[in-house]
Protein backbone atom coordinates (compact mmCIF):
# COMPACT_ATOMS: atom_id res chain seq x y z
CA UNK A 1 0.00 0.00 0.00
CA UNK A 2 1.20 3.18 -1.34
CA UNK A 3 0.63 5.76 2.09
CA UNK A 4 1.18 8.71 -0.02
CA UNK A 5 -2.50 8.19 -1.47
CA UNK A 6 -4.00 7.86 1.85
CA UNK A 7 -6.02 10.94 2.57
CA UNK A 8 -5.13 10.72 6.61
CA UNK A 9 -7.29 13.02 9.12
CA UNK A 10 -5.67 15.41 11.28
CA UNK A 11 -7.37 17.46 14.11
CA UNK A 12 -6.32 20.92 14.63
CA UNK A 13 -7.07 22.26 18.35
CA UNK A 14 -6.35 25.64 19.16
CA UNK A 15 -8.41 28.55 20.79
CA UNK A 16 -7.11 31.40 18.24
CA UNK A 17 -8.96 32.07 15.11
CA UNK A 18 -6.21 32.77 13.63
CA UNK A 19 -4.47 30.07 14.32
CA UNK A 20 -7.12 27.58 12.96
CA UNK A 21 -7.17 29.07 10.19
CA UNK A 22 -3.46 29.20 9.14
CA UNK A 23 -2.87 25.20 10.18
CA UNK A 24 -6.24 24.51 8.49
CA UNK A 25 -5.28 26.44 4.89
CA UNK A 26 -1.75 25.00 5.38
CA UNK A 27 -2.55 21.44 5.95
CA UNK A 28 -6.27 20.84 3.95
CA UNK A 29 -4.86 20.07 0.42
CA UNK A 30 -3.19 17.09 1.44
CA UNK A 31 -5.35 15.97 4.63
CA UNK A 32 -9.14 15.75 5.75
CA UNK A 33 -8.90 18.41 8.77
CA UNK A 34 -11.21 19.05 11.45
CA UNK A 35 -10.99 21.72 14.03
CA UNK A 36 -11.62 22.26 17.75
CA UNK A 37 -11.27 25.40 19.56
CA UNK A 38 -11.49 24.01 23.22
CA UNK A 39 -10.31 20.99 24.97
CA UNK A 40 -13.92 19.61 25.71
CA UNK A 41 -14.40 19.26 21.84
CA UNK A 42 -11.46 17.89 20.78
CA UNK A 43 -12.22 15.11 23.24
CA UNK A 44 -15.61 14.92 21.78
CA UNK A 45 -14.24 14.34 18.04
CA UNK A 46 -11.26 12.23 18.81
CA UNK A 47 -13.59 9.85 20.92
CA UNK A 48 -16.22 9.85 18.45
CA UNK A 49 -16.87 7.09 15.82
CA UNK A 50 -14.24 8.43 13.30
CA UNK A 51 -11.22 9.65 15.11
CA UNK A 52 -8.57 11.34 13.81
CA UNK A 53 -5.19 9.86 12.54
CA UNK A 54 -3.01 12.53 14.42
CA UNK A 55 -3.75 16.07 16.48
CA UNK A 56 -2.22 19.26 16.56
CA UNK A 57 -2.83 20.46 20.06
CA UNK A 58 -2.38 23.86 21.47
CA UNK A 59 -0.75 23.73 24.97
CA UNK A 60 -2.74 26.87 26.78
CA UNK A 61 -6.10 26.90 26.24
CA UNK A 62 -9.11 28.09 28.24
CA UNK A 63 -10.50 25.09 30.62
CA UNK A 64 -8.85 21.77 30.05
CA UNK A 65 -5.77 22.94 28.51
CA UNK A 66 -3.47 20.82 26.24
CA UNK A 67 -1.42 18.66 28.58
CA UNK A 68 -4.66 17.60 30.19
CA UNK A 69 -6.11 16.87 26.82
CA UNK A 70 -3.53 14.42 25.76
CA UNK A 71 -3.60 12.83 29.09
CA UNK A 72 -7.21 11.94 28.99
CA UNK A 73 -6.56 10.97 25.05
CA UNK A 74 -3.61 8.54 26.50
CA UNK A 75 -5.78 6.93 28.94
CA UNK A 76 -8.49 5.74 27.01
CA UNK A 77 -7.83 2.72 24.43
CA UNK A 78 -9.82 3.82 22.19
CA UNK A 79 -7.44 6.62 21.50
CA UNK A 80 -4.35 6.40 23.00
CA UNK A 81 -2.52 5.98 19.57
CA UNK A 82 -3.31 9.02 18.19
CA UNK A 83 0.07 10.51 18.20
CA UNK A 84 -0.54 14.07 19.20
CA UNK A 85 1.56 17.21 18.25
CA UNK A 86 1.98 20.28 20.70
CA UNK A 87 1.83 23.35 19.39
CA UNK A 88 2.80 26.44 21.87
CA UNK A 89 4.66 29.48 22.17
CA UNK A 90 6.65 28.37 24.98
CA UNK A 91 10.37 27.36 24.69
CA UNK A 92 11.32 26.26 28.00
CA UNK A 93 12.62 22.68 28.76
CA UNK A 94 10.66 21.88 31.47
CA UNK A 95 7.69 22.67 29.28
CA UNK A 96 8.55 20.25 27.02
CA UNK A 97 9.71 17.65 29.46
CA UNK A 98 5.83 18.13 30.23
CA UNK A 99 4.32 17.64 27.17
CA UNK A 100 6.41 14.36 26.35
CA UNK A 101 5.32 12.95 30.13
CA UNK A 102 1.61 13.35 28.86
CA UNK A 103 1.94 11.57 26.29
CA UNK A 104 3.28 14.09 23.01
CA UNK A 105 5.22 12.67 20.26
CA UNK A 106 6.63 16.21 19.06
CA UNK A 107 6.54 19.60 19.11
CA UNK A 108 5.79 22.97 17.35
CA UNK A 109 6.65 25.90 18.76
CA UNK A 110 4.92 29.38 17.76
CA UNK A 111 5.21 31.26 15.58
CA UNK A 112 5.29 28.25 13.99
CA UNK A 113 6.76 28.04 9.95
CA UNK A 114 4.37 26.12 7.35
CA UNK A 115 7.76 23.91 6.32
CA UNK A 116 8.24 22.33 9.74
CA UNK A 117 4.74 21.68 10.38
CA UNK A 118 4.53 20.33 7.20
CA UNK A 119 7.12 17.91 7.65
CA UNK A 120 6.67 16.93 11.66
CA UNK A 121 2.83 16.12 10.54
CA UNK A 122 3.94 14.32 7.26
CA UNK A 123 6.84 11.97 9.43
CA UNK A 124 4.07 11.27 12.21
CA UNK A 125 1.20 9.99 9.73
CA UNK A 126 3.75 8.21 7.81
CA UNK A 127 5.11 6.21 10.92
CA UNK A 128 1.16 5.87 12.09
CA UNK A 129 0.18 4.44 9.19
CA UNK A 130 2.88 1.66 8.94
CA UNK A 131 2.48 1.26 12.56
CA UNK A 132 -1.15 0.65 11.74
CA UNK A 133 -0.37 -1.69 9.09
CA UNK A 134 1.97 -3.56 11.34
CA UNK A 135 -0.88 -3.70 14.05
CA UNK A 136 -3.73 -5.06 11.34
CA UNK A 137 -1.19 -7.76 9.85
CA UNK A 138 -1.49 -9.30 13.23
CA UNK A 139 -4.77 -8.65 13.77
CA UNK A 140 -6.42 -10.55 11.11
CA UNK A 141 -7.30 -13.86 10.29
CA UNK A 142 -4.56 -15.96 8.15
CA UNK A 143 -7.25 -17.92 6.05
CA UNK A 144 -9.85 -15.12 5.71
CA UNK A 145 -8.44 -11.84 5.84
CA UNK A 146 -11.05 -10.73 8.35
CA UNK A 147 -10.43 -10.06 12.08
CA UNK A 148 -8.97 -13.12 14.29
CA UNK A 149 -9.84 -14.00 18.04
CA UNK A 150 -7.29 -11.88 19.27
CA UNK A 151 -8.61 -8.59 17.38
CA UNK A 152 -12.07 -9.85 18.45
CA UNK A 153 -11.22 -10.39 22.13
CA UNK A 154 -9.32 -6.93 22.33
CA UNK A 155 -12.26 -5.13 20.54
CA UNK A 156 -14.78 -6.46 22.89
CA UNK A 157 -13.17 -5.18 26.33
CA UNK A 158 -12.76 -2.07 24.33
CA UNK A 159 -16.48 -1.12 23.63
CA UNK A 160 -16.95 -3.11 26.51
CA UNK A 161 -15.56 -0.38 28.62
CA UNK A 162 -16.65 2.05 26.51
CA UNK A 163 -20.44 1.35 27.21
CA UNK A 164 -19.54 1.67 31.12
CA UNK A 165 -17.99 5.48 30.00
CA UNK A 166 -21.40 5.84 28.03
CA UNK A 167 -24.23 3.85 29.15
CA UNK A 168 -25.38 2.14 25.52
CA UNK A 169 -26.59 -1.54 24.70
CA UNK A 170 -23.48 -3.57 23.33
CA UNK A 171 -24.98 -6.54 21.03
CA UNK A 172 -22.99 -9.84 19.88
CA UNK A 173 -23.96 -12.72 17.42
CA UNK A 174 -22.08 -15.86 17.47
CA UNK A 175 -22.44 -18.29 14.48
CA UNK A 176 -21.73 -21.57 13.21
CA UNK A 177 -21.71 -22.67 9.74
CA UNK A 178 -24.17 -26.04 10.11
CA UNK A 179 -22.67 -29.29 9.65
CA UNK A 180 -19.26 -28.27 8.83
CA UNK A 181 -17.34 -31.63 9.41
CA UNK A 182 -19.86 -33.12 6.99
CA UNK A 183 -18.99 -30.65 3.99
CA UNK A 184 -15.02 -31.21 5.17
CA UNK A 185 -15.12 -35.09 4.85
CA UNK A 186 -17.76 -34.56 1.60
CA UNK A 187 -15.80 -31.54 -0.21
CA UNK A 188 -12.53 -32.08 0.91
CA UNK A 189 -10.43 -29.14 3.39
CA UNK A 190 -9.75 -27.06 0.04
CA UNK A 191 -13.71 -26.87 -1.11
CA UNK A 192 -13.44 -26.37 2.97
CA UNK A 193 -11.20 -23.40 3.00
CA UNK A 194 -12.93 -21.64 0.17
CA UNK A 195 -16.05 -22.01 1.85
CA UNK A 196 -14.94 -20.53 5.03
CA UNK A 197 -13.63 -17.25 3.30
CA UNK A 198 -16.58 -17.03 1.14
CA UNK A 199 -18.66 -16.93 4.54
CA UNK A 200 -16.43 -14.69 5.94
CA UNK A 201 -16.49 -11.96 2.63
CA UNK A 202 -20.23 -12.10 2.94
CA UNK A 203 -20.85 -11.43 6.44
CA UNK A 204 -17.78 -8.89 6.83
CA UNK A 205 -19.77 -6.79 3.87
CA UNK A 206 -22.93 -7.58 5.30
CA UNK A 207 -22.25 -4.58 8.31
CA UNK A 208 -22.19 -1.23 7.23
CA UNK A 209 -20.97 0.71 10.09
CA UNK A 210 -17.25 1.25 11.04
CA UNK A 211 -17.62 0.45 14.59
CA UNK A 212 -18.94 -3.17 13.97
CA UNK A 213 -16.90 -5.88 13.37
CA UNK A 214 -17.13 -9.41 12.19
CA UNK A 215 -14.12 -11.73 13.21
CA UNK A 216 -13.33 -15.36 12.90
CA UNK A 217 -13.96 -16.72 16.50
CA UNK A 218 -12.38 -20.37 15.42
CA UNK A 219 -12.52 -22.88 13.22
CA UNK A 220 -16.37 -22.93 11.50
CA UNK A 221 -17.03 -20.40 14.05
CA UNK A 222 -17.70 -16.46 13.66
CA UNK A 223 -18.57 -13.17 15.81
CA UNK A 224 -19.87 -10.22 15.36
CA UNK A 225 -19.94 -6.95 17.73
CA UNK A 226 -22.31 -4.59 17.63
CA UNK A 227 -21.84 -1.21 19.83
CA UNK A 228 -24.75 0.84 20.73
CA UNK A 229 -27.19 -1.57 19.38
CA UNK A 230 -29.86 -2.75 21.11
CA UNK A 231 -31.21 -6.73 20.87
CA UNK A 232 -33.82 -5.21 18.18
CA UNK A 233 -31.33 -3.91 15.79
CA UNK A 234 -28.57 -6.86 16.36
CA UNK A 235 -31.53 -9.35 15.47
CA UNK A 236 -32.01 -7.14 11.82
CA UNK A 237 -28.24 -8.07 11.36
CA UNK A 238 -28.33 -12.11 12.38
CA UNK A 239 -31.52 -12.31 9.91
CA UNK A 240 -29.50 -10.73 7.53
CA UNK A 241 -26.43 -12.74 7.73
CA UNK A 242 -28.75 -15.60 7.78
CA UNK A 243 -29.96 -14.56 4.28
CA UNK A 244 -26.63 -13.36 2.52
CA UNK A 245 -25.80 -16.55 3.60
CA UNK A 246 -28.37 -18.88 1.50
CA UNK A 247 -27.70 -16.76 -0.91
CA UNK A 248 -24.28 -17.55 -2.04
CA UNK A 249 -26.28 -20.99 -2.84
CA UNK A 250 -23.09 -23.10 -1.65
CA UNK A 251 -23.74 -26.67 -1.93
CA UNK A 252 -23.84 -28.99 1.11
CA UNK A 253 -25.34 -31.76 0.00
CA UNK A 254 -25.22 -33.68 3.36
CA UNK A 255 -26.74 -31.47 5.21
CA UNK A 256 -29.79 -32.85 6.94
CA UNK A 257 -30.63 -29.31 7.85
CA UNK A 258 -30.44 -27.54 4.30
CA UNK A 259 -29.54 -27.90 0.53
CA UNK A 260 -27.30 -25.30 1.08
CA UNK A 261 -24.69 -23.78 3.68
CA UNK A 262 -26.39 -22.18 6.03
CA UNK A 263 -25.41 -21.03 9.25
CA UNK A 264 -26.52 -21.16 13.09
CA UNK A 265 -26.60 -17.76 15.38
CA UNK A 266 -26.53 -16.99 19.11
CA UNK A 267 -27.50 -13.08 19.39
CA UNK A 268 -27.41 -11.62 22.91
CA UNK A 269 -27.48 -7.99 24.51
CA UNK A 270 -26.21 -6.22 27.71
CA UNK A 271 -25.64 -2.72 28.85
CA UNK A 272 -21.87 -2.88 30.34
CA UNK A 273 -21.69 -2.52 33.87
CA UNK A 274 -18.64 -2.59 36.22
CA UNK A 275 -20.63 -5.23 38.36
CA UNK A 276 -20.58 -7.44 35.40
CA UNK A 277 -18.14 -8.17 32.03
CA UNK A 278 -17.93 -8.82 28.57
CA UNK A 279 -17.41 -12.85 29.41
CA UNK A 280 -21.24 -12.90 30.59
CA UNK A 281 -22.19 -11.36 26.96
CA UNK A 282 -20.23 -14.11 25.61
CA UNK A 283 -21.71 -16.68 27.69
CA UNK A 284 -25.76 -15.36 26.91
CA UNK A 285 -24.30 -15.31 23.15
CA UNK A 286 -23.15 -18.99 23.19
CA UNK A 287 -26.37 -20.36 25.00
CA UNK A 288 -28.41 -18.98 22.46
CA UNK A 289 -25.81 -20.49 19.69
CA UNK A 290 -26.93 -23.71 21.65
CA UNK A 291 -30.69 -23.25 21.49
CA UNK A 292 -30.49 -22.25 17.64
CA UNK A 293 -29.12 -25.51 16.88
CA UNK A 294 -30.97 -27.68 19.24
CA UNK A 295 -34.04 -26.46 17.81
CA UNK A 296 -33.13 -27.10 14.08
CA UNK A 297 -30.38 -25.18 12.67
CA UNK A 298 -30.15 -22.74 10.30
CA UNK A 299 -31.94 -20.32 12.52
CA UNK A 300 -30.82 -17.83 14.91
CA UNK A 301 -31.77 -17.28 18.81
CA UNK A 302 -31.85 -14.54 21.34
CA UNK A 303 -30.76 -15.45 24.66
Amino acid sequence: MDINSIKSSILIVDDEPYNLKILNELLRSDYSTRVATNGERALEIAMSDNPPDLILLDVMMPGIDGYEVCRRLKSVANTQDIPVIFITAKTDEQDEVRGFEAGAVDYVTKPFRPIVVQARVRTHIDLRIKTQLLKNQSLRDGLTGIANRRRFNDYLETMWSCGIRDPSPLSLIILDIDHFKLYNDKYGHQEGDSCLIRVADCLEASVRRKIDIVARYGGEEFGCILPKTDLEGACQVAQKFQNEILSLEIPHIDSSTNGYVSVSQGVATLVPTRKSSSDELLRMADQALYKAKESGRNRFCTY
